[in-house]
């Protein structure tokens, strides 16, 4: 069509024109010739070759205007508390649990995948689901694929077993962008059904990053930190690799995540944590995460250069933090309790080998604003063996036991470039209220030469909490002068004006997000052992 939709339109036209003539006389003739050969030609230009009129017919053929295309039926809104109808494209239908419909996570991903947040859904895995195929560790292994797992904010993931775990493969992604309201919830099916208590632990593998950044142990005579230099990740099969020489590798990005009632064991010391990281590099961003009753570690570090903010460890029945061979990161804003039925140590740092202890990249961890509350009388709140390197930042530490034990003398060993060594642990205004007194009793006196090396100040393990609410600074926490430049220890590092995890009762970044639990009350919405979808 032209400037009108149809000869109606046009007609109207011709009879006000018609009007304006007859009104004029003078221009009569001149108008009713422009007239009529502007109608003939808007009758031709509007109409098909078959419709225009022959001469003498004396009418106009007007077409009908075509019928508009209906748009495609949305697939409709349950009402709150109802499952939705189906799935999305590429998910299966495995049916309904607690009201919604249960749509199942396929067990290999091989293409990039997204998770939608869609009412009435939650999804469900079974058995090992793995994203993308192992590239290698300089991304050049025959079959690799790099794929990536996309999951929106607000999803709920349950574990439909205790042999269920996700583990994400080296050159492969998993982006789980949750946000302070909507955090992202992966979890047991006891969970979903609500039968769990908070001393349940052991009900599904948990999660496995395996990225391409240097790690120091390897399988055969290979350098560290090189590209073939590589490991399986503990816990899972003869296949997961994780490790090469990308210092900046990327896995994705992690936030506002809780991760709970982890840590089923393969075999023995072959556990899963809820959380474990092989060889990921700095480009993979992690923070807010919770780590909820985990049967072993909390979260596992093996190697890699990946840093971390804002974590959360309740209920580890091992390791709340665990760092092993060759990890060079920084990890900021921690709070750690452990549950009273169990737990090990607070931080483990570990990277001895069957040859030595002074393997390359030796581990240089960052630890910096940390607050842990230990419960149970079994074991040192801190434990550095295996020849690390280690930065103890702006820490509180409450605990039955011992706050410090070191082992092995190549932990405080002096410093030497060609062994990658930086010296003595540097701890920096930490304080602990350790009942068991401040260092192990063994018959050794690493600690003593760790805590008092050239450059550790501030520091006091006969100190007298007055944390509130569990972990929050009190009075004699905030009288404590915090690390002064403490970029200078990693640019990873944010400078703040106090120590531990929590400045006051108005700093509440661990708040909104998490879950709650009887032993630690963060104020949360609602328990962790409580279902997420009820």
């Amino acid at each position: 069509m032209g400037a009108f939709d149809s000869i109606p339109h046009r007609l109207i036209l011709m009879f006000q024109t018609s009007y304006f003539a007859e009104t004029n006389p003078m221009l009569n003739k001149q108008i009713r010739s422009v007239l009529f050969a502007t109608v003939a030609a808007l009758a031709v230009t509007a109409c098909g070759a078959d419709d225009v009129a022959s001469p003498g017919e004396g009418n106009l053929v007007v077409l009908p205007s075509p019928t508009p295309t209906p748009a495609p039926t949305p697939t409709p809104t349950p009402a709150p508390g109802t499952p939705a109808a189906d799935c999305p494209t590429g998910f299966v239908n495995a049916g309904v649990l607690a009201n919604n419909r249960v749509c199942q996570i396929p067990n290999s991903i091989q293409t990039a995948l997204t998770v939608p947040q869609r009412a009435g859904t939650i999804y469900s895995m079974s058995g090992r689901v793995e994203v993308g195929t192992d590239v290698g560790g300089d991304g050049a292994a025959a079959g690799g694929v790099s794929s990536s797992l996309t999951v929106e904010p607000g999803v709920v993931v349950f574990a439909q077993s205790a042999t269920t775990f996700l583990i994400v493969n080296r050159g492969s992604k998993l982006n789980a962008p949750g946000t302070a309201n909507s955090p992202i919830i992966f979890t047991s099916r006891q969970n979903i059904e609500g039968t769990t208590t908070d001393s349940d632990t052991n009900q599904w593998g948990g999660i496995l990053l395996l990225g391409r950044a240097p790690i120091s142990n390897c399988i055969g005579a290979v350098a560290g930190g090189t590209a073939g230099c590589q490991q399986l990740a503990e816990g899972a099969g003869p296949q997961d690799f994780y490790g090469g020489n990308q210092a900046a590798d990327n896995s994705g990005t992690i936030s506002y995540l809780q991760v709970r009632y982890t840590g089923r064991a393969a075999a023995a010391n072959k556990e899963l944590q809820g959380l474990t990281l092989g060889g990921v590099g700095s480009g993979t961003s992690i923070s807010y995460v919770q780590i909820h009753n985990s049967g072993d570690d909390g979260i596992e570090i093996f190697g890699g250069t990946v840093n971390l903010k804002n974590l959360i460890i309740t209920g580890a029945d091992d390791d709340s933090l665990d760092t092993d061979v060759g990890y060079k990161g920084a990890i900021q804003f921690v709070i750690a309790v452990q549950n009273t039925s169990g737990g090990d140590t607070m931080w483990e740092v570990d990277s001895d080998d069957d040859s030595g202890f002074d393997l390359t990249p030796r581990q240089d961890v960052k630890l910096a604003n940390f607050t842990f509350i230990q419960r149970h009388d079994n074991d040192k709140a801190i434990h550095l063996r295996g020849g690390p390197d280690a930065a103890i930042l702006n820490g509180v530490i409450v605990g039955p036991n011992f706050c410090l034990d070191v082992d092995q003398a190549e932990t405080v060993q002096a410093a030497d470039p060609a062994k990658d060594e930086l010296g003595p642990p540097r701890i920096r205004s930490v304080v602990g209220a350790c009942a068991g007194g401040d260092f192990d009793t063994d018959s050794d006196t690493f600690e003593a030469t760790a805590f008092n090396a050239a450059g550790n100040t501030n520091n006091n393990f006969a100190f007298v909490s007055t944390l509130v609410s569990l972990f929050i600074n009190g009075s004699n926490e905030a009288a404590v002068s915090p690390v002064a430049n403490i970029s200078s220890f990693s640019p990873d590092l944010t400078q703040v004006d106090y120590i531990g995890a929590v400045r006051d009762i108005n700093d509440l970044w661990y708040q909104s997000w998490s879950c709650n639990a009887s032993y630690a009350d963060l104020g949360a919405l609602r328990s962790c052992a409580s279902s997420p979808v009820s």
